[in-house]
């Protein structure tokens, strides 16, 4: 079993070059084959949920064409099943975008159950909710999600919840229904508006993206099209919050600084410093940083992506913080292999309450999710001694070279599978 293997202490220094949104490609290539013309997908991040879509959207029988490592030709004219139960695709959340791709083009579809990271209840309802308002049926049948429709109408659809699953799935159904959909309470993070902008460069009729309220007129089909999916914010995210947490100083490249005002404004708040440029932000952090409250919100407030890396740089703030997780309860998994590390930090419901420490220590620890994997190895980065963390597969699902980037930056990390590897490893390194 692969593990990272880190040696800390290494200010972070230098520029990273950020790759394609995850959140936004996964609904991409659901969209793209909605079309039965060639449409062409650049800047995908390298990910093994991006690759498992791509496999499991090839099961169907669509075209699925890998021009290069960050390029892909899809096309839905030859689909041939509207059922998609592979086991790969059962590990992954996104995978319920092709249940809206599918119902909106062919009426149909069913999807195996998603799973993705353990980080607590999230209920397709108000995508059942969404599709049912359009005249689908929809129902859970041996571990399948299965809609079906006679025809697509367009409605009036008012979540009870703000959830961008079931904002994008719906619109994907709704793109092809008769008629004009109005979406309410829609999420408004800018992954939505990306495949929105896709579905218009494809024919489709959606207004309103990255606002409460989306309002879609209905099109008999959708055409080929070029697009290039936008900047992943929460790689930029993280990479912005390890200088902060290394003391370092990161350029992050190939980015949209707007979608980072919120992470911005909280590394000023708490004393780096952050200039911002067209399509680049630099972090330099030069000081001990100090506390502050933080509270997960949809965008555009702080995201529950990039919460348990914030409370790797508020673990080493002077003072105490409060970090309150609106959005997933089970989002504190890591705390108690942040504590392995020595942070002081108290679980309460859904507040961490957070004391600060002067450092981390190195120790061997485990990978409970995606972006709390990140944390860690951001923790282990600022860290005295060397720490090994294991389960890294949940990394590798949404951060592309992540190794690799972070040794350009001067870190000190290493992917072994041996005991005689990471022996080898603390002889170079020097810690026996």
């Amino acid at each position: 079993m692969e593990q990272y293997i880190i040696k800390g202490g290494n200010p972070l220094v230098g520029e990273v070059v950020i790759g394609g949104a995850k959140n936004a490609a996964l609904g991409i290539l659901a969209a793209a084959i909605m079309s039965d013309e060639p449409v062409l997908i650049s800047n995908l991040p390298d990910v093994n949920d991006v690759n498992v879509l791509l496999e499991a959207i090839a099961e169907t029988g669509a075209v699925v064409e890998r021009k290069n490592r960050h390029t892909a030709l899809l096309n839905g004219r030859t689909i041939g099943s509207y059922v998609v139960n592979n086991n790969f695709i059962k590990k992954m959340r996104a995978s319920y975008y092709l249940l809206g791709a599918m119902l909106g083009k062919y009426h149909h579809a069913e999807v195996a159950l998603p799973g993705g990271c353990n980080i607590g209840s999230r209920p397709i309802d108000q995508h059942l909710k969404g599709f049912r308002a359009l005249g689908a049926t929809g129902k859970i049948q041996n571990g399948m999600i299965v809609v079906d429709a006679k025809r697509l109408v367009g409605a009036r659809i008012y979540f009870d919840k703000v959830s961008v699953g079931a904002t994008i799935n719906v619109m994907l159904a709704a793109c092809l229904a008769e008629g004009r959909t109005v979406m309410e309470n829609v999420a408004k993070e800018p992954h939505v508006v990306d495949v929105a902008n896709l579905l218009n460069s494809m024919g489709a009729n959606i207004r309103g993206a990255g606002t409460d309220v989306i309002r879609i007129t209905g099109v008999k089909s959708l055409h080929g099209a070029d697009y290039s999916v936008i900047p992943d914010q929460i790689e930029a995210g993280t990479f912005m919050f390890a200088a902060a947490a290394t003391r370092g100083d990161i350029t992050v490249k190939n980015v949209i600084p707007k979608h980072l005002d919120c992470l911005t404004s909280k590394l000023r708040e708490i004393g780096c410093e952050v200039s911002e440029f067209d399509d680049a932000v630099r972090v330099v952090c030069k000081k001990r940083l100090h506390s502050t409250s933080v509270n997960t919100m949809p965008y555009p407030g702080f995201p529950t992506d990039m919460q348990p890396q914030m409370s790797v740089i508020l673990a080493l703030a002077q003072g105490t913080s409060v970090v309150t997780e609106s959005i997933f309860e089970n989002r504190f998994r890591y705390v108690d292999e942040l504590t392995r590390m020595g942070a002081l930090i108290q679980v309460e419901g859904n507040i961490a309450i957070i004391n600060g420490i002067s450092q981390f220590s190195g120790t061997q620890v485990a990978v409970p999710d995606l972006r709390a994997g990140a944390a860690l190895v951001i923790a282990a980065m600022a860290a005295d001694g060397v720490s090994t963390l294991e389960d890294i597969e949940y990394i590798k699902r949404g951060y592309e070279d992540f190794a690799e980037k972070l040794v350009s930056l001067g870190g000190i990390i290493e992917i072994v599978e041996t005991e005689k590897e990471i022996q080898k490893f603390r002889l170079k390194v020097g810690c026996v």
